[in-house]
């Protein structure tokens, strides 16, 4: 049993924010129905190649993309424009705990659909809302997509090569992460919400943006700029408060150094053979922060000496972070990676088995455990409804009106 397998979640969202929510609840036990349109399905499915490939090495309707946040789920294929599918949704919102859409704001509300509308069925049904600008604000209505709010939300100007060095430059992050911190600050105000309603038997609407949680999430860039009155700019590889804190070159490649203490630092110069931590413009790391232009120079002669094996093999057991820079083939090849099992296969009924990113989460009293690889398009269109109490009858008569 998982820590949430009491729990019912209606997953009416699409593409990532809201079904990356959705696939963490599933993983920590929780029965997700995901809603979809007949016959297309969540627009990410048509995100390929790559495709999954089945048995026979063929491409499937199952692109990578979708693969990546809808395990664990059961599809359920539903035309909500249509009043007889209102129907359905709005019986199977009664039955559920948790409802996530990410729909513009208000949309639903059209189809009957909105949290106002299902609070008078199920009072205790915890609404989900995932949008771009939020629900509120002049920019309410505005389709909000990852890469759009990395620019506006300030990320893309703190994200890149400095503008004076080749390739300078904004830059987008390499992964949607916009998305992905939304679908992880919406499950932990869902979780908050499950635990208010434990107590006050009551539900609530939660209103999460994509701007909101991309400007949250700069952290401590955004205090830098709160506190010291001037925006922070791009710095490539290299950190705002720390030095050393950065990529180097060593004689084969590249490698990442992050000392983040004085006595770090003081141990990181002694293992390279230098005497920088003696070196008054160098004590602390504050001196380094301000004479960085004169140390990182230094730092990367040094450090020019020998290759990336070694320098990790001198450092890491003297508690220096330090690591190489890996590719994913490389990534999902090394051992801690491999140890902590972060890489598992799930059985799949066209490919026989499809290769999954186990969740981060482990907890010793309710491990997670996979349900089920991502669904089919509205593979399980006939049992949910079966269990939500409609009839043989009533659901042929949906599949007849094209409502499933």
């Amino acid at each position: 049993m998982g820590a949430l397998s009491h729990l019912r979640v209606l997953d009416m969202s699409r593409v990532l924010a809201g079904p990356w929510c959705g696939q963490i609840l599933a993983d920590l036990g929780a029965e997700v129905i995901k809603i979809e349109r007949p016959r297309v399905g969540d627009d990410t499915r048509s995100w390929g190649p790559p495709y999954l490939k089945d048995r026979d090495g063929k491409d499937t309707r199952e692109a990578a993309y979708f693969l990546g946040a809808n395990r664990g789920k059961k599809s359920v294929t539903l035309d909500i424009s249509k009043p007889e599918g209102q129907a359905v949704a709005r019986k199977l919102a009664a039955r559920a705990d948790v409802l996530i859409e990410n729909y513009k704001a208000g949309d639903l509300t059209r189809y009957n659909l909105g949290y106002e509308q299902l609070k008078e069925l199920n009072p205790g049904l915890i609404y989900c809302s995932i949008t771009g600008f939020g629900q509120t604000g002049p920019m309410r209505q505005v389709a909000g997509y990852d890469f759009i709010i990395q620019a506006i939300g300030g990320l893309m100007s703190i994200t890149g090569e400095k503008d004076d060095q080749p390739g300078g430059g904004p830059q987008k992050v390499g992964v949607a992460v916009a998305d992905i911190t939304t679908g992880m600050y919406s499950t932990v105000a869902i979780l908050a919400a499950i635990v208010n309603r434990s107590l006050t038997g009551q539900g609530q609407h939660i209103d999460m943006a994509l701007l909101d949680s991309q400007v949250a999430m700069i952290a401590n860039m955004n205090m830098n700029y709160l506190v010291g009155g001037r925006a922070p700019k791009r710095m490539g590889n290299a950190h705002a408060n720390i030095v050393p804190y950065q990529v180097f070159d060593a004689s084969d490649g590249q490698f990442v150094v992050a000392v983040g203490n004085d006595g770090q630092f003081g141990k990181f110069c002694e293992a390279a053979g230098q005497t920088f931590h003696q070196d008054p413009r160098f004590l602390r790391n504050e001196d380094r922060v301000r004479n960085r232009d004169v140390l990182v120079p230094l730092l990367a002669a040094a450090l020019k000496q020998r290759t990336v094996a070694e320098w990790i093999a001198l450092f890491e057991p003297l508690g220096i972070p330090v690591g190489g820079i890996n590719n994913l083939a490389q990534v999902f090849e090394h051992p801690q990676v491999q140890s902590r099992g972060m890489k598992i296969e799930l059985p799949h009924p066209q490919a026989g088995t499809v290769p999954m990113v186990a969740n981060p989460i482990k907890m010793s009293g309710t491990p997670l455990q996979y349900q089920s690889a991502p669904p089919l398009l509205g593979q399980h269109t006939h049992e949910v409804l079966t269990e939500a109490g409609f009839s043989e009858t009533e659901i042929e008569q949906l599949k007849t009106s094209g409502t499933i």
